[in-house]
């Protein structure tokens, strides 16, 4: 977490050139985040080096959600050519820390949260990239790249596509909105304005389930399947959502639970970050809630065919029995 050598240089040209660079946080991509402090104010430098990083999209996606009224950070300054962005501070505190010490406010925070993303969905989606099928086979398609040879499963692949063709379609959206995709805990922040929205970049247009699932089921913290199914109910009656959209919502649950688990077992065989296999078993257990569903039945009969109990949980574990 060394500030990158151009920093102080971008920082001093946006009038910055005095600030102190602290070391803020980094992320499961390339991207690093540092505190720029002075006396009277403080900023995020956002270091999103090219060519692995580009930065535009959270550019532009912050300033549409901005224009509508949804309280992205400001943009204070930029250099496409070396990836760094300044952005406004929303602070320390997050929705996952505030929840975990008063547990109290949990259905209050999940509340605001579960609001957001309705006035979020009132909007046509902007200009992003569709999340189609060949996304989301792309994406399911991590668990048996990764995950299965990490614990000596060589899988059916040419079954594992079927079974989700078979259930895709009950996902598409017939109105696409903007999903903000990594739309959870550790991304809320608390601000005297409501939540601070963070790392949206990624953004695509599809059906507006899949963000309810992210902030749901939650692969770094565990929410209650009681605020769960209460937070479901509270969109439903703000939408008007029916029972397509419940299983639309247990479709993109199980497709990005599948993706998960594989992106964590990649980031520990392929980037050398332990600490993420030990998220799975949250991860296997949302997925196993949604399998439940009577339309995930292809995709479950393929789960229970070829990774049985045992071989689902934390890889680094399963690996080693």
């Amino acid at each position: 977490m060394i500030p990158p050598p151009q920093a102080r240089d971008f920082l001093r040209a946006l009038g910055w050139g005095d600030a102190e660079i602290l070391p803020l946080a980094g992320d499961a991509s390339f991207r690093r985040y540092f505190r720029v402090v002075e006396p009277a104010r403080r900023a995020v430098l956002m270091d999103a080096p090219p060519p692995h990083e580009d930065p535009r999209p959270f550019i532009a996606i912050a300033g549409w959600l901005a224009e509508r009224g949804f309280h992205a950070p400001a943009i204070l300054g930029r250099d496409l050519a070396n990836g760094l962005v300044l952005i406004e501070d929303f602070g320390d505190e997050r929705l996952c820390e505030t929840a975990d010490a008063e547990p109290e406010r949990q259905r209050d925070l999940y509340g605001a949260a579960v609001d957001i993303l309705v006035g979020l969905h009132r909007h046509h989606a902007g200009d992003v990239p569709p999340y189609d099928g060949a996304v989301l086979h792309r994406e399911a398609d991590l668990l048996v790249e990764w995950y299965c040879p990490a614990v000596g499963i060589e899988p059916d692949r040419a079954g594992y596509t079927a079974a989700w063709d078979a259930v895709f379609d009950l996902a598409r959206a017939s109105r696409p909105v903007m999903v903000l995709r990594d739309y959870h805990a550790e991304n809320l922040m608390l601000t005297e304005q409501g939540f601070g929205l963070l790392d949206f970049q990624d953004a695509l247009a599809g059906h507006p389930a899949y963000d309810l699932v992210s902030l749901l089921q939650d692969a770094r913290r565990d929410v209650p399947e009681a605020i769960e199914t209460e937070m479901l109910e509270r969109y439903r009656v703000a939408t008007g959502a029916d029972a397509a959209f419940d299983a639309a919502y247990r479709v993109l649950g199980a497709q990005r639970n599948a993706k998960i688990i594989g992106i964590f077992t990649r980031l520990w065989k392929r980037d050398g970050k332990p600490r993420y296999p030990a998220l799975c078993p949250r991860v296997w257990a949302y997925l196993e809630r949604d399998l439940a569903h009577p339309d995930l039945a292809p995709v479950k009969a393929w789960f229970d065919a070829h990774i049985p109990p045992e071989l689902r949980g934390d890889p680094m574990v399963v690996a080693q029995a």
